[in-house]
Parts: C-alpha cells; structure tokens; sequence
C-alpha cells in the first residue's frame, strides 16, 4: 500500500515535531521554489479541495498577477473541511502540520506573496492547536520563513471553506460566498491576487518539491497520477487512509472490511465526493477507479475524497433527505433558490422519507432537480440538486415506494447481503 503524505511516525503520536520533520525529509530545496510550477505541471497534480483544478496552472495564474506594483499576493491555505463526512485535512493538520506548511512557505514563494493566511475550522481543535504550535516553532528556529504566517479560525458552517467565502471573510469577517468578478486569484484578501489552496495539495506540492514529478509519477494506476487522502465512513475500519489513485472502490471497500471484489456488499450504493458529490451504485461502479477526472467523465465526482458505504438496511431516500436538510439549513441565505429552493426540496424529501409524502412530493422534487441548478448565488444550490439527481437514479425504487407508501427496499437489500 502505497503511503506519502502519511509516511512517518504513527497518527496516533500527534503532531510531528520540526525537528523530526526534517530530520526525516530534509529542508526544502532552494532552487524547488523557483521552478516549482514547471514540475507541478509534469507531475498532474490536481487540487484535494473538491474541485480537482490542475495545480500549476492555478499558481501560475496568481504568479502572472504579481507584475503589479504595490499588489504582492497572498497565499491563502484552506483548512476549514467544513464537509460533515471528511476528516483529511484535520487529521493531515493535526500529525503533519510542517508538511503544510511547507507546501504554504513553496506556493508563496512561487507566486511572489508576501503573506501567507492559515485558515482553519474553528471546529478542529487539534488541527488548531497542531498549526499554532508549528507556526510558533518556526518562529522560535529563525529559519527565515517566506513569508509572515497567520493563523485564523475559520467559522463553522459549509459554505466558509469555499474559496471566496474565506476572502470574504478575511476581508469582511463574513464567510459568506461572493458571486461577482473578479475572482480571488485576480483580487482577493486586501485587494490582492489570492491563491486559495487546500492544505492536502500543499502538503503534496512540498513532498513534489522535494522528491521531483517522476516520483510523484510512480504511484497511481489510471492517467491520473499520484496519491490522495480518503474518509472512508460506513465501514467496519473507517477513518483516513491514502490510496493510489485509480484504486477501485472494490477494493477499497476490501481493505474496509465490507468484502471487496465478490464480497457480500459489493454494489452497494456509496457517496462519493461527500455532501456536493454523488450516489452510486451496483457492480459496475465499485469496479470503478477513484480517479478525479475518470470520475467526472463519468458523470460522477471525487470531490473532497469522502467515500460513505451505505450500511445494509439503512434506507437511502432517509440518508438522502437528513443531507438535504443539512444542506439547506447550511445555505448562505443570499438567494432564493437557497432560501426557498432548497427548503422546499429538504421538506418534500423529508415527507417522502417519512412516510407522510404529499400526492406530488415525487414529482416536485424531480422537477426542482433539473431547473435549480445554475440559478443561486453560489454554487450551493448546484451541489445539493446534484446530488438530489444520483438519489433519484439510485433509489428510484425506493423513491418511489416511499411516494405510494409502499415497503422500502433497504430491508430487502440487507437480506441479500446477509
């Protein structure tokens, strides 16, 4: 099993120490800084925050940006995991917090800024706790950082990790998405062109930055390369694992502990990408590759990196409409297709899984799926009828008992499984 950014000392030691940190790795190299974009872009790597954009041409977007007199930018590293399901970043934060913030110190060299933003949930205890006593040791080595580092507790809520929900509240301290040009890369925090990065693309950025593109190269079995972090959930063995990607959600489910190729559980439906990713199900999707783009091509997503199994007898139109509530409880309340949209779908989901559905709650909530996407503020709404189309794909069945108040098919599939 291929590990990278979870090599070293064991997760349950804490937070690994400076000096253990580079005593392991080593420093960052100097001339790393300078040619960084180049070998991100031979390497592929793709960012870990959910959308998957290519690293380098991210970074050098921000870098072409620098030109401007007066105008320096600003790295800001996004920590919040504000999605229910993951806990990558947290557990990436609180036991490699130097890997960060390596990956932090490289993209601003990279880029020419001159701050660099920390942004963490204010949630995540330890993750908090893991940065603030790194950023301090730092300080207290005189090792002459890039750049000034800032520590702030993001709030909680889904929508504060999305990129200009953190400016805008770094800014404003409203961390609420903004839907107007320019985007954070063009004028960001004070006005600044922002790189907005996830912390688990930055801890790999400083892995590349030190061990080249070819190496990162070696792990992954699809055309694209490379390792990701994954929160498995609904397993017997859940939790944080690195995987290759191109691993397939068999045998991932396999070293879960639910049985793997011809097990009893395979094609069970599973969410992929957490909140703002996707159901999927049945023999031909767990022989599919956790791999960003295959995934997406395939009308599917990998989002954050949430793998969720959906336990045996555990209804899917019930797991579908408490996410649905969640989501439009969580909206930043900008819009109407939030404000009154996704409240509406929340609450016809929640009849139907309920066993109260009014004549046309089916219906209705199908019909929402396809005109609401495109329409709110942010992006929001878009990842909450995304979703709501899989359930509707996957559970048809189910959904459509629960419409006529007829008996869900979960009990059935537990007495498949059995």
């Amino acid at each position: 099993m291929t590990t990278r950014l979870l090599d070293g000392p064991a997760l349950s030691a804490g937070p690994e120490p400076l000096s253990d940190h580079r005593a392991r790795l080593g420093g960052m190299p100097g001339r790393a800084r300078q040619d960084i974009v180049p070998v991100l872009a031979a390497a592929g790597l793709l960012g870990r925050g959910g959308a998957g954009f290519p690293v380098a041409r991210k970074w050098a977007s921000v870098a072409r940006q620098a030109s401007d007199p007066g105008r320096a930018p600003v790295v800001l590293a996004n920590g919040a995991e504000g999605e229910p399901l993951s806990a990558k970043d947290r557990i990436l934060m609180s036991t490699r917090p130097h890997l960060v913030l390596d990956g932090a110190e490289l993209a601003a060299a990279a880029v020419g800024a001159d701050r660099i933003v920390l942004y963490v949930g204010s949630e995540h205890a330890a993750a908090l706790g893991a940065m603030d006593r790194a950023i301090r040791a730092r300080r207290a080595a005189q090792r002459g950082m890039v750049a000034p580092v800032e520590l702030l507790a993001a709030p909680r809520g889904y929508v504060s990790g999305e990129e200009s929900a953190a400016v805008h509240f770094v800014n404003d301290g409203d961390a609420r998405p903004t839907s107007t040009p320019p985007r954070p890369f063009e004028r960001g925090i004070a006005g600044r062109p922002t790189l907005v990065q996830n912390v688990e693309t930055l801890a790999h950025a400083a892995l590349i930055a030190r061990h080249g593109d070819t190496w990162y190269r070696e792990a992954g079995r699809t055309e694209t390369r490379g390792t990701a972090l994954v929160t498995v959930g609904g397993a017997p063995l859940h939790g944080v694992t690195e995987v290759e990607l191109g691993t397939t959600l068999a045998e991932l489910a396999g070293r879960a502990g639910l049985g793997g190729d011809g097990g009893a559980h395979t094609g069970a439906p599973v969410l992929l990408g957490g909140y703002f990713g996707g159901w999927v199900a049945g023999a031909d999707a767990w022989r599919m590759p956790l791999d960003p783009v295959l995934l997406r091509a395939a009308g599917s997503a990998f989002g954050c990196g949430v793998v969720r199994f959906l336990e045996p007898g555990r209804c899917g139109v019930e797991a579908t409409a408490r996410i649905l509530d969640y989501m439009a409880g969580e909206s930043a309340a900008q819009c109407g297709p939030c404000v009154f949209g996704l409240r509406a779908i929340a609450d016809a989901s929640a009849r139907l899984a309920t066993g109260h559905a009014h004549s046309d709650d089916l219906r209705r909530i199908g019909g929402w799926s396809q005109t609401l996407a495109g329409r709110g503020a942010c992006r929001h709404p878009d990842g909450a009828v995304g979703l709501l189309r899989s359930a509707l794909r996957v559970f048809e069945d189910d959904f459509a008992a629960h419409q006529h108040r007829r008996g869900c098919t979960a009990a059935r599939r537990t007495v498949r499984a059995a």
